[in-house]
C-alpha cells in the first residue's frame, strides 16, 4: 500500500463523537424538570386565571337606549356654513357677533328635528348631532349629512334629523376635522318630555275627508289626491281633540294600499285610535275603497299616510293635526 493510499485512509477515520447515555438521560432530565415546575406555576395560579375569565365573561353587554317616545312636536332647523373671508372663523347662518350665529336650539325629549342644511361657503363641510363636548367623530347614528371623506361641496345640502331619547345638552357641529373649533359648533338644549296631553271628551262635531290614493305614471311618486305640484295635493287636515273624523279612502291607482293615522310618518305601526283602512298585508285592491270613522285623539301633530311599507316615503303622507 502506498504512503499516499494510507494517508487518505487516516483521514476518514477521524474520530465522530455521539452523546454518550449519561448525557441524554441528564437533558431528559432538566426538560422533565421544567416541565413539572411549569406545571405547578400553572396549576398553583388556578384562581388568577379563573378571575380572569370571569371578569370577562362577567361583562354586560352595553345595552341599547330605547327609542324615544314621539311627542308629535316637529321643529324645521334650517342651517348654512358660512366662512370668514380669511376662512379661520367658520360659524352656521351668521359669524359671530352677527345676529343668528350658531342659534341655540330648545326643544324635550320625543320631540323631532329636521335640520335642513346648506353649504353657502366655498370650503367642504359635513354635518351630524353629537352629546360630546368636543371633537367631531361621535356622531349621533342618522343625524349626518355627508362626512368629512366625502364632504358637502360648496353649494350642496342635505337634510337629517334628531329625536333626543334623552334630557341634556346636544351639539351640532360641522364633522370636517378643525372646522368645530373654529365655530361651527351650535347647542341644542333638550329638556325632559312634557306630561302628555290628554284627548278631550267627544265634541259632538263630526267632520268628513275624502282620500284618494294617486299615483305617477313611473309608480315612483305616490300621493294623495293630487300629485306634488297639483292642485289639493296631500291636502292639510285639521280638528280639535274629541271630534269625530270618518276618512273616505278610494284607491284610484294601480298598486295597493291602505290608509291610517299615525304618530311617525315612517313608521306604518305607529296608527293611533282605530283610524286604519286596510293594511300593509291586507291593501286596497285598485278601484276599492274603505271607509273609518275615529275620534280624534290628545292634541299634536300627526300624519295620515299609505301603511304599505314605503309608500309613505315615496309621498304619500300628508299632515293631521289635532288641537
Amino acid at each position: 500500500m502506498s504512503q499516499e493510499t494510507e494517508h487518505q485512509i487516516g483521514e476518514q477515520e477521524e474520530p465522530i463523537f455521539r452523546t454518550s447515555p449519561e448525557r441524554t438521560a441528564k437533558m431528559m432530565a432538566i426538560m422533565l424538570g421544567i416541565c413539572l415546575v411549569g406545571g405547578v406555576i400553572f396549576f398553583g395560579m388556578g384562581d388568577y386565571w379563573n378571575s380572569q375569565l370571569a371578569a370577562v365573561v362577567a361583562q354586560a353587554a352595553p345595552q341599547a337606549k330605547a327609542p324615544a317616545v314621539m311627542t308629535g312636536q316637529e321643529f324645521n332647523v334650517s342651517l348654512q356654513f358660512i366662512e370668514s373671508s380669511d376662512f379661520r372663523t367658520l360659524a352656521f347662518n351668521a359669524l359671530p357677533g352677527e345676529e343668528g350665529n350658531n342659534p341655540e336650539i330648545h326643544a324635550n325629549v320625543g320631540d323631532k328635528i329636521i335640520f335642513d342644511v346648506v353649504n353657502d361657503g366655498k370650503s367642504f363641510h359635513a354635518f351630524s348631532v353629537t352629546a360630546a363636548e368636543e371633537g367631531f367623530d361621535q356622531p349621533i347614528p342618522g343625524t349626518e349629512i355627508a362626512a368629512a371623506t366625502n364632504p358637502l361641496k360648496p353649494g350642496e345640502g342635505g337634510q337629517s334629523t334628531f329625536i333626543p331619547s334623552e334630557a341634556g345638552t346636544y351639539y351640532y357641529i360641522c364633522t370636517v376635522p378643525g372646522h368645530r373649533d373654529q365655530g361651527m359648533e351650535g347647542k341644542i338644549i333638550v329638556g325632559e318630555a312634557a306630561k302628555p296631553a290628554e284627548a278631550a271628551a267627544p265634541t259632538g262635531v263630526s267632520h268628513s275627508f275624502e282620500l284618494d290614493f294617486v299615483e305617477s305614471d313611473d309608480f315612483r311618486t305616490l300621493a294623495f289626491n293630487a300629485l306634488p305640484g297639483e292642485e289639493g295635493n296631500n291636502p292639510e287636515i285639521k280638528v280639535n281633540s274629541g271630534d269625530t273624523v270618518t276618512i273616505k279612502a278610494v284607491n284610484a291607482g294601480k298598486s295597493f294600499h291602505a290608509f291610517g293615522v299615525v304618530i311617525d310618518p315612517e313608521d306604518p305601526n305607529t296608527v293611533v285610535w282605530n283610524s286604519a283602512i286596510g293594511s300593509g298585508s291586507n291593501p286596497l285592491k285598485p278601484g276599492e275603497e274603505g271607509e273609518v270613522t275615529f275620534t280624534a285623539g290628545a292634541p299634536g301633530r300627526y300624519f295620515y299616510i299609505c301603511t304599505v311599507p314605503g309608500h309613505s316615503l315615496q309621498g304619500m303622507q300628508g299632515s293631521f293635526t289635532v288641537e
